[in-house]
């Protein structure tokens, strides 16, 4: 290795430990151990273009173990993406474009935000899987306009995680060989040595997955890094794991492979020390020699060259093939939100009773000759699920052209791989199983929330409708969790109308991610429902006066039941409005003015109806009001027994409102 080339892999040593030491927090450890691992692949092995880091056919590169987002930021600025030295020295300080872990749509160059440990494994097997599909829709012989490699590096921890092993099972399965998997494997954890709760012999392990295994002794050695790479690539039928042997903190004489170099500043007297031992020129901080500047714009220099070739060859494909071009603008580009609103075999109402999990299928079929480009499965409950695109074929290693992905029951991977699929691009997928079985899925439904990405979430049998399976099977206060995430839309609709405003709002979000809350159980047609659904909240069955006496706020099934609670209530000569809150996210979105249209201040006769737990249900009842909620889990049963057990009938909803109405005299 040349001086400028040790010096190069240095600076990323250094960056990294100087901008923890400044911010007085971080993790040198990673970032001085995989140096050498990251400037090999990053300047030798992978296409991508600083110039336009969102080019189509990129090299993808997540960095799992999030918490080494140092050395990523280091890269960044090496490779002239933008992060500027000031940038460097604010990293983990408020508003800067290098916070503590790696955020993506906050710093260019970010493809993942990659916070709990295994969640960017996951990603990349998203990523290489959307690869793998868009090359089967799109490649013609001669112009591989698909053709791309997914790396991850991640650590000790990233695979001690479960949702590491759940993804590279389903990777091996179906043979991603585009899929590099490079593991830092420095035997150190937070608490010390990885033998005391890590012993299997992991490479056994990734061989038992399907992958194709290879060894690195010395992490210090970029040759070596270089040929395994090569080595994995070669490889097409399998994904490659390829474990470097590398020491945490390297560099640093005093932490060197000691678990004190994971996750604290290494001190100014050690930083020093660390200059010397690696003969690094530059005593000035943040000062980098202006010979290693000029190596990585070299390096640089072929990624812009990689995308120019495929500029040219991707032109020659439009010329060539015009439709299939058609075709991929249509892929790449968001769905017609107006002319969905205004189809009207959309939104075409149903005339018997039908469960919302069931229109939800058949909306599903429809949006699958309206949008091309979904790609989607099921926790292996599509039957149940109703999320079966007829006729489109599975995806498999010997179809990477069927849009039916089965996950197999890997609820927790399959939510990160539906964010690798949409950050990938050019792809709308949804994901399906119980919505009791949300528990699995809420850790990366969190990182769609905070990474702005629209992935749909098909939920279903949504209550004590479940039934005979029990309280392990029944969802009581999972509404509520996810309502209390930020920025996700969670949708429990009433009937045909309102299913269709939920799939509208998700297919048609750019930046949300949305929940569809299903039922086993049939839902009678509404007569008041309407597209004003898409408001969140809305008089779905009206009082006759200006002011009525009081107001049932209810969602899903249950509207029905509050609309027959009415009718109870009028022959009493009691005037109740019945307002249907299929989305409080959507409705809290609402103009002040419209809803207090729906939702009159004045009136604080209140009553929630829901099949699941009452918790923030307050914001609309107020003090004054009640709910008709699950106080408890649920039991064993048919489920119309069930519902009259918990008081979901007419009746005591009507007695309900009686009692709070009386309490207002």
């Amino acid at each position: 290795m040349s001086n400028v080339e040790k010096n190069s892999v240095n600076a990323i040593r250094i960056l990294a430990a100087e901008m923890i030491q400044k911010a007085k927090s971080g993790h040198p450890g990673l970032p001085m151990g995989c140096a050498p691992i990251a400037y090999e692949l990053w300047g030798k092995h992978m296409n991508h273009n600083a110039k336009n880091p969102k080019w189509a056919n990129r090299d993808r590169f997540i960095l799992s173990a999030g918490h080494g987002s140092a050395m990523l930021y280091s890269l960044l600025h090496l490779f002239g993406y933008g992060l500027t030295m000031d940038d460097i020295k604010n990293f983990r300080q408020l508003g800067s474009l290098t916070p503590g872990h790696p955020e993506y749509g906050h710093t260019v160059g970010v493809e993942a935000t990659t916070g709990p440990l295994g969640a960017g494994m996951g990603m990349a097997v998203g990523m290489a899987m959307a690869e793998r599909h868009l090359a089967a829709e799109f490649n013609k012989p001669g112009y591989e306009v698909v053709d791309h490699y997914t790396f991850a590096l991640g650590g000790d921890g990233c695979l001690m995680e479960g949702i590491s092993s759940e993804a590279f099972s389903l990777a091996g399965t179906l043979g991603l060989g585009k899929l590099i998997i490079i593991y830092d494997s420095n035997q150190i954890s937070i608490e010390g040595s990885t033998d005391i709760a890590f012993t299997e012999d992991i490479m056994q392990r990734m061989e038992a997955f399907g992958f194709q295994t290879i060894d690195v002794l010395d992490g210090t050695d970029c040759e070596a890094i270089g040929l395994a790479i090569e080595e994995a690539k070669k490889d097409t039928t399998r994904p490659s794991f390829i474990r470097v042997q590398t020491e945490i903190g390297y560099g640093c004489p005093a932490k060197q492979g000691k678990a004190s170099a994971h996750g604290e500043p290494l001190g100014e007297e050690n930083l020093q020390a660390t200059k010397e031992t690696l003969q690094w020129p530059e005593s000035e901080a943040f000062k980098v020699p202006e010979e290693v500047y000029a190596n990585y714009k070299e390096l640089a220099a072929k990624g812009e060259k990689a995308e120019e070739e495929w500029n040219k060859l991707f032109n020659d494909y439009r010329s060539q093939f015009p439709e299939e071009a058609k075709r991929w603008d249509e892929f790449h580009a968001p769905v017609d939100a107006e002319a969905l609103l205004n189809n009207e075999d959309f939104w075409a109402r149903t005339d018997k009773p039908t469960a919302s999990r069931a229109l939800s299928g058949n909306l599903i079929n429809k949006l699958n000759g309206i949008m091309p480009n979904l790609f989607a499965g099921s926790a292996d409950l599509a039957p149940s699920n109703k999320t079966e695109m007829k006729g489109a074929g599975d995806f498999n290693k010997d179809n990477y052209g069927g849009k039916n992905i089965h996950f197999g029951v890997r609820e927790l991977a399959m939510s990160a791989i539906a964010n690798g699929i949409t950050l990938h691009g050019g792809l709308r997928t949804f994901v399906g199983t119980f919505f009791v079985f949300s528990d699995y899925l809420k850790p990366m439904i969190r990182l769609a929330a905070l990474m702005g990405l629209p992935v749909t979430y098909v939920f279903t049998h949504d209550s004590i409708g479940v039934g005979e399976d029990g309280p392990t099977h029944e969802p009581i206060e999972q509404l509520a969790m996810l309502r209390s995430m930020p920025n996700i839309n969670v949708f429990r609709p009433a009937d045909d109308i309102e299913t269709a405003a939920a799939w509208y709002t998700a297919i048609t979000s750019s930046k949300t991610p949305t929940a569809l809350v299903l039922t086993r159980q049939n839902l009678t047609p509404l007569a008041g429902s309407s597209k004003e659904a898409l408001k969140g909240g809305y008089v779905v069955s009206g009082s006759t006066k200006e002011t009525p006496d009081g107001i049932f706020i209810a969602t899903g099934s249950e509207v029905a039941l509050a609309v027959e609670a009415q009718e109870i209530l009028k022959g009493e000569g009691l005037d109740v409005r019945v307002v249907s809150m299929p989305c409080m996210d959507l409705f809290e979105a609402q103009s002040e003015e419209y809803k207090a249209q729906v939702l009159p201040k004045k009136v604080r006769a209140r009553v929630a109806v829901e099949a699941g737990k009452d918790f923030g249900w307050g914001n609309y009842v107020g003090l004054d009001g009640a709910t008709v909620c699950m106080t408890s889990f649920g039991a064993s049963a048919p489920a119309a027994q069930l519902f009259e057990k918990f008081g979901f009938t007419k009746e005591n909803v009507a007695e309900t409102m009686r009692k709070v109405i009386a309490g207002q005299k």
